[in-house]
């Protein structure tokens, strides 16, 4: 068996969650369009050697997201594209709890986000907002607003269809 040097196994950025990794037509842009419409943070990011992002990562609240260009080769082959390339249409939604979902929605959509359902008290006791963001990403933003048991969870559902 062979020491390990100081380094963690799981780097606690990335310890208890799937970090998603979306691909966007112009990372710079969608960078810039995450840190004025989400609050998001630039943490590093790596250029292309012919220009475009080749990998970046950002902070929105306390969840990671890694980002990059299309065009720009980082080992996928070639078999990833944008949801704005493929008819608009997409098969994840970016989920992000925030302290204050009425003011991200409000500053998203004057930035430019679609705004696909606005900020509503949903039966499971979040306040949620679904915002679709340039590059055609559905985000699912929510403030925990209470907690809810299964069974009020599954009543509520029940009376809500």
């Amino acid at each position: 068996m062979t020491e390990r040097g100081a380094a963690v196994e799981i780097p606690d950025r990335y310890r208890y969650a799937v970090i998603p990794h979306i691909v966007v037509d112009d990372a710079a842009a969608a960078i810039d369009f995450y840190q004025r419409a989400f609050g998001a943070r630039e943490d590093f990011r790596i250029d292309g050697p012919d220009g475009g992002i080749l990998h970046a990562e950002i902070t929105i609240g306390r969840s990671a997201l890694m980002l990059g260009d299309a065009g720009v080769d980082e080992g996928e082959g070639g078999n990833v594209a944008p949801p704005v390339s493929l008819g608009g249409g997409t098969s994840v939604m970016l989920h992000v709890f925030v302290p204050d979902v009425d003011g991200l929605a409000e500053r998203a959509e004057a930035a430019g986000a679609e705004v696909l359902q606005p900020p509503t008290d949903m039966f499971h006791g979040d306040r949620t907002a679904i915002l679709k963001d340039p590059s055609g990403h559905v985000w699912v933003f929510l403030t925990h607003v209470e907690d809810v048991s299964e069974e009020e969870l599954r009543r509520r559902l029940a009376a809500a269809v």
